[in-house]
């Protein structure tokens, strides 16, 4: 039967890659005439190096105000903090340079800025429930920039991910407007990165390449994209493990995790990697990048009947054709020294009833290529990944 589909693009306008940072956030403001650029920033980037002064330096008098206290996983309190002090300052723009937290937290303030969202308890309007899956939103007048410096690539989707401290869930924001106005990717600034953060969300960019390719729902767009993003990713996550000053390594990371939302952006659903790992990040405050590290080779293990032949196309990409690849990935995460378990990331047995109930809420388990009926199947995965 011949196969249909339809692509949507996005709201991107563009993406600058291996220039200086400073000068292309500057560039861009010019360009689109905005005068009050408001900066949410890595704290430790402003604390411990000299890359935020070039980004305010560059911007002048645009230079609106900053927000540097995001933590991991973007809180509500946080997010709502941050839409604040940029609503008082005017902004007429939003410029991110640090890691997912910030961008996810980001697209969160625009739409707490056209939606009048100023309380944690306002926050509720803005996000989806099964009795109102598609919220009623303005669409963002405030528009993005991002400069990364992980490679979660959550700037290239329109889904913001924000942690309900409350009830300890990650609770994702859709709007087409809040996917970024553009990304600058300049691996220059990516050096800071301490190297666990900067591998372990290269895994997680693998993450989303290995789960678009393997979705019963995927296209030929997104395998494209993550077929190529699988190759850039293997070869420059080992680059930089081998040499962390090699810029072209980490600009082939950043342009490998680019594609790897090739699948997500052209309606391709996750698998239970990602649903497991939202619980993971929300519950047991396990870094996202870590999640992929010791849920994913699992996760193919347990699927492998039910898609050889996806699976197979990974392994390729990987350069270890007609090898296993749940193996492929696990030796690819081992070489890099991150966790391969969930002791690793102090998950224990008492814990895994409560992660598996828990994924089955999220909304990437039920797209898992291998049926998931119940908790019980997730748990099952969980036991294998102890």
């Amino acid at each position: 039967m011949m196969i249909s589909g339809q692509i949507t693009f996005t709201a991107m306008e563009r993406v600058t890659y291996g220039k200086p940072a400073a000068d292309e956030l500057a560039a861009f403001a010019e360009r689109t005439g905005v005068r009050r650029v408001f900066l949410m920033a890595s704290g430790t980037l402003g604390r411990e190096t000299d890359e935020i002064d070039h980004v305010t330096t560059a911007l002048g008098d645009r230079h609106a105000g900053t927000f540097d206290a995001m933590p991991a996983h973007s809180p509500r309190s946080a997010v709502i903090a941050a839409a604040n002090q940029a609503r008082a300052a005017g902004a007429d723009l939003i410029a991110t340079v640090g890691g997912g937290s910030i961008t996810d937290a980001a697209k969160a303030v625009q739409l707490c800025l056209s939606n009048d969202v100023a309380t944690v308890e306002d926050f509720d309007r803005l996000v989806p429930t099964p009795e109102n899956p598609t919220p009623d939103l303005n669409a963002p007048t405030v528009r993005q920039v991002s400069v990364p410096t992980t490679l979660s690539a959550g700037e290239f989707s329109a889904i913001s991910g924000v942690t309900n401290e409350a009830t300890k869930t990650k609770q994702g924001l859709r709007h087409p407007g809040i996917i970024p106005q553009a990304v600058i990717l300049d691996p220059a600034v990516t050096r800071h990165t301490p190297e666990w953060l900067w591998l372990s969300t290269g895994i997680r960019a693998v993450d989303h390449c290995v789960e678009g390719l393997c979705s019963g729902l995927a296209n030929p767009y997104g395998d494209a994209q993550a077929t190529k993003g699988l190759d850039l990713l293997t070869r420059g996550l080992n680059g930089v493990k081998a040499d962390p000053t090699d810029m072209d390594a980490r600009l082939n990371c950043q342009l490998g995790a680019w594609l790897s939302m090739g699948p997500l952006s052209s309606g391709v659903p996750m698998g239970a990697s990602h649903g497991v790992g939202y619980v993971l990040g929300a519950v047991h405050d396990v870094p996202h990048g870590y999640t992929s590290c010791v849920m994913l080779p699992y996760v193919m293990r347990w699927n492998r009947d039910a898609n050889p032949d996806r699976q197979a196309l990974v392994a390729a990409a990987m350069g270890h054709p007609g090898e296993d690849a749940g193996d492929v990935l696990d030796a690819f995460i081992s070489g890099l020294g991150l966790p391969r378990t969930l002791a690793d990331v102090g998950v224990g047995v008492d814990d895994l009833d409560g992660v598996a109930q828990g994924a089955m809420g999220t909304p990437w388990v039920p797209y898992n290529p291998r049926k998931i009926a119940g908790p019980a199947d997730v748990r099952e995965i969980l036991e294998m990944a102890l």
